[in-house]
């Protein structure tokens, strides 16, 4: 039976420690050891599970025998007599005022003590009523300064929390993982918007089958992370949990599954427009099933036994049933993959993990990275890899330890050294600034001694649109073979990309020497689809790279 891993169980701990930190009292004491116990549960190397099964947790520095306990009851169970028990003395709402800036769980343990607040609402009732200065330790300008930040979190909220697809990928691995161990499941599996792999995700969907769904979700919902049940009927519910995401649960018969699965995952775009090829094929696609229509008029004794659904078990088989090739999740957005698909154009070999033989754009402690050479280059090699670039930053990253000449041929040096030890193919590479002329920031002489050059903007120089483009449109001409790093410098909820004419330096890439990178940092995944749509139109070069700035960090491949 699948249980809890080490990050569900640190999340319930710190859960804990959050409400035993409102009780106040003694309580505040065991608070501190939960939340210090959250912390090393997280950093644990390895399976918690087999630690548990060798009696090894207060081994850990900060478990003890009680603490102990609790995770092993949360790790076999899934739940927690603690945590339940301190559920049902607090409302609901009142772990979403630690979801507000700068607010402690200190200080909303004053506001509730003090004030009986209970929810961002009350607080909000409470600091507009002048209510909060009063409180020992606020005062008016705090009091102000809890307006303006609910404010920005009712703002913020009125759409949908969104996460980042890999913290996204792990929260949802908690929910399926307590949701494989209920009795009677026979099949479940992600969809929405995470199975199609998107930048962020909002709400986490999952599909699961059996002969009894309602029991399904009865047993979803005594998941211990679950702090809100949002809604809920027999066979479905959604919630949300203590890190903040909503997960949304289906379940159905065995046999509805493969369809299930088809319509959850979406996108809403590309499912209607195939309900609509459905209808004009004579079919009905609906949330139920797929099966003839029948025309009344024109009625055929020959079809009566046509009118049962038609077989899904996949949910690739709706694609055949409407003539067209299937279309992988990653494509289903309603952006000329359904027309390919129907033409018998839509690529069929779509870059996996396993077509992957190298590692590009990698960091070592000679810049910013936590792991030497050596370290890179056997976790990379670990993983399968056949070669491993080094490209760590260039002078001009002075911020990140970029190396200047001197610098450059030692750690040239230690490659060499470390090549000797290892199988894996070690090559010299630099991420070098592009300056605000176009130029890189090592000398031609040098640059034509790297094996990888990754030309990337760090610094955005003020420059609007037109001088940022021809800054760009320098670099590409730049004689030495190089790759577009990050091409347009976003960070994903953070910072918007920077403003350019793509399509020129586009134009200006497919005559030059270069070749542009798919970055799989996940908080960057630079460049955006429908930019690299247009590069393939111009039959430019791609490189997958993982922009790793520690070993863990090669696993970004997968995003790539």
């Amino acid at each position: 039976m699948d249980k809890l891993d080490k990050f569900a169980i640190a999340a319930a701990l710190q859960e804990i420690s959050s409400l035993l930190e409102l009780k106040g009292g003694v309580s505040r004491y065991k608070a501190r050891a939960y939340q210090t116990g959250a912390r090393a549960i997280a950093a644990v190397a390895g399976d918690i599970g087999n630690m548990i099964q060798e009696n090894r947790l207060i081994s850990i520095p900060g478990i003890g025998n009680a603490l102990a306990s609790q995770i092993k009851q949360l790790h076999l169970t899934g739940s927690s007599s603690v945590l339940e028990g301190l559920r049902k003395e607090f409302p609901p709402g009142i772990m979403e005022l630690s979801g507000l800036p700068g607010l402690s769980v200190a200080k909303i343990a004053k506001l509730h003590e003090a004030l009986g607040v209970t929810s961002i609402a009350e607080l909000q009732a409470a600091a507009e009523a002048g209510r909060v200065r009063d409180v020992k330790g606020f005062g008016a300008k705090t009091e102000q300064r809890l307006l303006e930040l609910i404010a920005d979190h009712n703002r913020d909220h009125k759409t949908e929390k969104r996460f980042h697809i890999h913290h996204a990928q792990r929260i949802g691995a908690q929910a399926l993982s307590y949701l494989e161990a209920a009795d009677g499941l026979a099949d479940v599996s992600f969809a929405g918007s995470l199975v199609r792999w998107k930048e962020t995700v909002g709400t986490i969907h999952l599909v699961a089958s059996s002969s009894r769904p309602e029991a399904l979700v009865e047993h979803f919902l005594r998941f211990p992370l679950i702090v809100k049940v949002e809604d809920q009927t027999e066979n479905t519910c959604t919630v949300q949990l203590a890190e903040g995401a909503r997960v949304s649960l289906r379940a159905v018969q065995p046999n509805q599954f493969g369809l299930a699965l088809f319509w959850e995952t979406g996108s809403e775009a590309h499912v209607s427009k195939l309900h609509e090829i459905a209808g004009r094929k004579g079919l009905d696609l609906n949330r139920q099933n797929l099966k003839i229509k029948i025309n009344r008029a024109k009625k055929e004794k020959s079809l009566s036994s046509r009118r049962r659904p038609l077989e899904i078990r996949n949910e690739s088989d709706v694609y055949p049933l409407l003539h067209m090739q299937y279309v992988p999740p990653e494509l289903r957005e309603d952006e000329g993959e359904i027309e390919a698909a129907l033409n018998k154009t839509l690529p069929e070999d779509l870059v996996t993990l396993a077509d992957i033989q190298g590692m590009v754009h990698c960091h070592t402690t000679y810049s910013d990275g936590k792991h030497s050479i050596e370290e890179m280059a056997r976790a990379a090699e670990a993983m399968g890899m056949k070669y491993l670039t080094i490209t760590d930053h260039s002078p001009t990253a002075f911020y990140a330890g970029g190396l200047k000449l001197d610098r450059l041929q030692r750690q040239w040096d230690e490659i060499g050294e470390t090549q000797e030890k290892v199988k894996i193919k070690l090559l010299k590479g630099t991420e070098s600034d592009i300056l605000s002329d176009g130029q890189l920031d090592y000398p031609d002489s040098v640059l034509e001694k790297f094996d990888v050059v990754i030309a990337s903007i760090h610094s955005r120089y003020k420059m609007d649109s037109e001088k940022m483009t021809r800054c760009l449109v320098t670099a590409m001409r730049q004689p030495v073979f190089k790759i577009w790093g990050h091409a347009l410098g976003r960070l994903i909820q953070r910072r918007p990309p920077f403003e350019c004419d793509v399509e020129r330096v586009l134009n200006v890439i497919a005559e030059s020497r270069a070749a542009i990178e798919v970055n799989g940092d996940p908080y960057r995944l630079d460049m955006e689809p429908r930019w690299i749509r247009e590069a393939r139109k111009r039959k430019i070069k791609f490189v997958i790279s993982v922009d790793a700035h520690s070993a863990g960090a090669l696993n970004n491949l997968k995003y790539g």
